[in-house]
């Protein structure tokens, strides 16, 4: 099998790869903003419980998190699983799993900014939607910028773990490959994808960090 065929048929999982890697964003960030909030709380047993959940998230593999969202229908409903629920219980799992962690950095940033901003915005009759949505929310953008970086470029690589569902993505070529290669070059090959796929991510989070630099 020549380098191409393997290129070929490796790429044909990239597809997956990017679905699992965008809709983790998409979902997982929204997400932890309100779990940020939630856990910033001044309801005391709210705060406590959403601590909680976030420390089990952070706390145990993803690759159980994604075994229990898969088979938990199954085993507490006794409900039948399909071949699509694969694809969402992948989704459920890794955006569940980083809204955990994008919490926690949306959380600091937040509180990195000077209480006197909030009193300002007070005492100029804003609401605390709005002074959150036009004064918080643009500075917390700007300062959690590097940590959310680190996390994106950790998602790329983490992508890999949704074979152990058995959902067809590129990882999951490549030990199809390799297997019938009976070869390591077709998980090297896959290991230039993820290398390239997080070049590609890591300027892009740059340019946005270079954009939001707007005082140096």
């Amino acid at each position: 099998m020549s380098l191409l065929t393997v290129i070929s048929q490796i790429a044909s999982g990239f597809g997956s790869t990017l679905i699992v890697f965008f809709c983790t964003l998409l979902f997982s960030m929204p997400l932890g903003i309100l779990v940020a909030l939630g856990r910033m709380s001044k309801f005391k047993p709210l705060s406590i419980l959403i601590q909680g959940i976030i420390s089990i998230l952070r706390g145990t593999p993803l690759m159980l998190q994604l075994i229990v969202v898969f088979y938990g229908p199954y085993y507490v409903f006794g409900l039948k699983l399909s071949t699509a629920w694969r694809l969402y219980a992948t989704l459920i799992g890794f955006s569940i799993n980083y809204a955990a962690y994008f919490a926690e950095i949306f959380r600091a940033g937040i509180q990195s900014i000077p209480v006197g901003q909030t009193e300002a915005a007070t005492v100029l009759g804003y609401t605390k939607v709005q002074t959150f949505l036009k004064i918080i929310f643009p500075q917390m953008v700007k300062r959690t910028i590097p940590p959310v970086t680190n996390e994106v470029i950790t998602l790329v690589k983490d992508t890999s773990l949704a074979f152990v569902l058995a959902y067809q993505e590129m990882f999951t070529y490549a030990k199809q490959v390799s297997a019938a290669m009976s070869s390591l070059m077709p998980l090297f090959v896959a290991g230039v994808f993820y290398y390239v796929f997080n070049l590609v991510v890591t300027l892009i989070m740059n340019y946005i960090e270079k954009r939001l630099n707007y005082y140096n």
